[in-house]
C-alpha cells in the first residue's frame, strides 16, 4: 500500500466515525414511544414490511468512487437514460450508462412467430469496452455519459448522430455514433482527451451474444450459424459450423468479425484492424438461443482516437458487398467452381426479376426457363450424342458377342468402331457435365437466399424452409418427421425423366438402374431443405423433359443412321490418330502386365 492509498483509507475511516457519531446516535426512547414500538412490532403487517436501505451520503460515495475509479470518479455517478437512433431499416437503442448499444430492431423483418425481429437486446447480449488505467481495467459501462443528438451527412446521405460525453477530473471520453438513412451500418468514433491515468493506448472490446432464435427450423438455423472473420491481410476464415464448441485465438490482425446467422448478421468492423482477437462459439443445450458466441478484440487508440463500425442487418448479397471487403462472404454462395454462377448470374438475374414480379414462385419458374434457354445448345448436343449411341447399338452388341470374354480387345474394337462411325462416347455426357455447375449452384443459392424468407407459394407458406403437407408422429432416419410435397414431385419427375432418358440411350445393366437410385436418394436428402430448391429441381426436370420431347420430334434416327454410315465409308481407310494409337498401345501394355502377374 503506497502513501496516497494509506492517507485515503485514514480519511475514509475518519468520515465514517464522524458520520456515525453525529447522525446515527439513537435518541432516548420514552415509555410512550417504547409502547408504540412494541405494538407495531407485534403487528403482522409491520413484520412483512421490508426495511428501508440507507444510501451512503454523497461525500462517502464520492470517496468510494475516488478510490475505485481515480480521475474517472466524476463519471461514476448519474442517472441512466435510453436514447435511440433509427432510420427506415433499423432502430438502435443506447444507454447513457456506458454510451452502449442495448437493443437492435430490424424494422422490415419479423421472426418466424411474426413478432418484431430483435437482433440484439441486453437480456441476450452484452457489449463492453474496457480501457487500461492505473486503477486497472475499467469498463465504460461503469460510467455515465451525457447524450446529445444532431444531424449530419455521410457520402451525401442524411444521417443522424448521437454523441455521448463523460467528463473526468482532467479530460473527457466521447463516443459518437452515426447512422445514415437507408443503411444498416452504424459508425462509431471514440475520442479521449486529457486522460492522465491511461496505461495502454488500446481498448478491449468484449462482445457476448446468445443469438436469438429467428426461424422455426432451429436445426437448420444452427447448422448455418457460425463466426466468420477476415484478416487485415485479406484472408477469410470461420469457426467450424459443425462443432458444438469451437474456440480459436486468431494470430493475424483482423479487419472484421461477424456473428453470422442463417439470414441475419451482427458484425464488428475496424477502420484499420483489431490488433488481437479471440473468438468462441458454443451450441447451447436448450432452444432459447441458436448459438452462444463471444469475441474479445483489441482496438488501438491513435492520438486518442479509435474508429469502428457495426453491421446489423440481413444476409443480402448485394447489401453485404457494399459494407467492407469480402463481407458478402457471410452469404454462402458455394464452392469456388459453382460460386461464380451464383455471384455473377443467379443473384443479378434474381434481382432483375424482382423488379417486375412479386411472386417468388413465378420468379423461380422464370429463372428455370431463362437458364434452360441459355443452355439449350448443350441440351441439343447432348440429345444428338445419345441418339448416335442408340443408333449404333447393334454394332456394339455384335462386338460384345464376339469379344465379350476379352475386355481389352473389346475396348480396342469399340474405340476403332467409334472412330470409323464418327461417334464420341462422351458426346452425350459432356454437355450434361457443363450444365452441372448451375444445378449445384442452386443447392447453395436457395437455402441462403433471404429474399425467399417468409414468402409463400401454393401450399408452401415459406419457401425458405420445407413445405410440410403431413407431419408424422414418428421420425424416419435420414428423412425426418414430415413429408414435403415439392420433394415428392421432384422425385417423381426425376424418375419419369430417367425412364425417358433410358429409352433415348438404350441403357442396359447397372447404368439403367442407377438413374432410379439417385432420385430416391435425393428424396431423403432434400425433404428438410427449402421448398424453393425442390420446386426449382421439379420445374427444371419438367422443362428438360419437354425440351427433349420437342427435339425428338425434329430429330430423325434414320437420318442419323445415314450420317453414321457415310462416316463409316469415309473413314474406312483412315489411319489411326496418334492419340488412338497411343491409347491402344497403353491398353495392350496394361493387359500384358496383367497376364504376367
Amino acid at each position: 500500500m503506497d502513501r496516497n492509498q494509506a492517507t485515503g483509507l485514514i480519511l475514509f475511516a475518519a468520515v465514517l466515525l464522524i458520520y456515525s457519531f453525529f447522525f446515527s446516535s439513537p435518541e432516548p426512547v420514552t415509555d410512550e414511544q417504547n409502547t408504540t414500538t412494541t405494538e407495531v412490532q407485534s403487528t403482522p403487517e409491520s413484520q412483512a414490511k421490508p426495511q428501508e436501505t440507507l444510501s451512503l451520503p454523497d461525500s462517502i460515495q464520492a470517496l468510494q468512487n475516488q478510490q475505485q475509479f481515480g480521475e474517472f470518479s466524476t463519471a461514476a455517478s448519474g442517472k441512466e437514460e435510453m436514447v435511440s437512433l433509427e432510420n427506415d431499416l433499423v432502430k438502435i437503442t443506447f444507454s447513457s450508462k456506458g454510451g452502449e448499444i442495448k437493443n437492435v430492431e430490424l424494422k422490415e423483418f419479423k421472426t418466424w412467430a411474426k413478432e418484431p425481429l430483435i437482433l440484439l437486446d441486453e437480456q441476450s447480449a452484452s457489449i463492453d469496452y474496457q480501457i487500461q488505467t492505473s486503477k486497472g481495467p475499467l469498463s465504460l459501462n461503469q460510467f455515465f455519459f451525457t447524450p446529445s443528438k444532431s444531424t449530419t451527412t455521410v457520402d451525401e446521405t442524411a444521417a443522424q448522430q448521437l454523441t455521448f460525453t463523460a467528463k473526468t477530473a482532467s479530460g473527457s471520453i466521447k463516443r459518437t455514433y452515426t447512422l445514415a438513412d437507408g443503411k444498416y451500418i452504424l459508425s462509431q468514433n471514440i475520442a479521449t482527451s486529457g486522460l492522465n491515468s491511461l496505461t495502454d493506448q488500446s481498448i478491449t472490446i468484449n462482445w457476448q451474444d446468445k443469438l436469438k432464435r429467428q426461424e422455426a427450423d432451429i436445426k437448420e438455423s444452427r447448422r448455418k450459424t457460425y463466426i466468420n472473420f477476415y484478416t487485415s491481410e485479406g484472408d477469410y476464415d470461420y469457426l467450424s459450423a459443425s462443432s458444438d464448441t469451437d474456440q480459436e485465438q486468431v494470430a493475424n490482425p483482423v479487419k472484421w468479425v461477424a456473428f453470422k446467422q442463417r439470414f441475419f448478421t451482427s458484425g464488428l468492423i475496424a477502420e484499420n484492424q483489431f490488433s488481437s482477437t479471440n473468438l468462441e462459439q458454443v451450441v447451447p443445450t436448450d432452444t432459447m438461443s441458436i448459438k452462444d458466441m463471444s469475441a474479445t478484440l483489441a482496438l488501438d487508440l491513435n492520438n486518442g482516437q479509435a474508429n469502428n463500425s457495426y453491421y446489423f442487418g440481413p444476409n443480402n448479397y448485394k447489401i453485404l458487398k457494399k459494407v467492407t471487403p469480402d463481407f458478402e462472404r457471410n452469404v454462402d454462395m458455394g464452392y469456388f467452381f459453382v460460386s461464380w454462377v451464383n455471384k455473377y448470374i443467379i443473384v443479378n438475374l434474381f434481382h432483375v426479376l424482382e423488379k417486375f414480379f412479386s411472386n417468388y414462385g413465378i420468379i423461380i419458374v422464370l429463372i428455370v426457363l431463362i437458364i434452360k434457354l441459355f443452355l439449350f445448345p448443350l441440351t441439343y448436343k447432348s440429345y444428338i450424342g445419345m441418339a448416335k449411341m442408340r443408333v449404333i447399338k447393334p454394332e456394339i452388341d455384335q462386338l460384345k458377342e464376339k469379344y465379350g470374354d476379352d475386355p481389352t480387345k473389346m475396348q480396342q474394337e469399340q474405340m476403332k468402331l467409334f472412330g470409323q462411325l464418327g461417334v464420341s462416347p462422351i458426346s452425350g455426357c459432356l454437355p450434361m457435365v457443363l450444365q452441372m455447375p448451375f444445378l449445384f449452384a442452386m443447392f447453395f443459392f436457395f437455402p441462403n437466399s433471404i429474399e425467399l424468407r417468409q414468402e409463400s407459394f401454393l401450399w408452401a407458406s415459406d419457401l425458405s424452409t420445407y413445405d410440410s403437407i403431413i407431419n408424422l408422429p414418428f421420425t424416419i432416419p435420414l428423412y425426418g418427421n414430415h413429408v414435403s410435397l415439392f420433394t415428392l414431385l421432384m422425385t417423381v419427375s426425376q424418375i419419369v425423366y430417367t425412364r425417358f432418358n433410358n429409352q433415348l440411350t438404350a441403357a442396359q445393366g447397372p447404368m439403367k438402374n442407377l438413374g432410379y437410385i439417385m432420385p430416391v436418394t435425393f428424396m431423403f436428402v432434400l425433404n428438410s431443405y427449402p421448398a424453393a430448391l425442390s420446386f426449382y429441381y421439379f420445374v427444371s426436370n419438367m422443362v428438360t423433359f419437354g425440351q427433349q420431347a420437342l427435339i425428338k420430334q425434329f430429330v430423325d434416327d434414320d437420318k442419323i443412321r445415314e450420317k453414321v454410315e457415310a462416316n463409316k465409308k469415309k473413314n474406312a481407310n483412315k489411319k489411326k490418330s496418334k492419340f488412338q494409337a497411343r491409347l491402344e498401345e497403353a491398353m495392350k501394355a496394361a493387359e500384358s502386365n496383367k497376364k504376367k502377374k
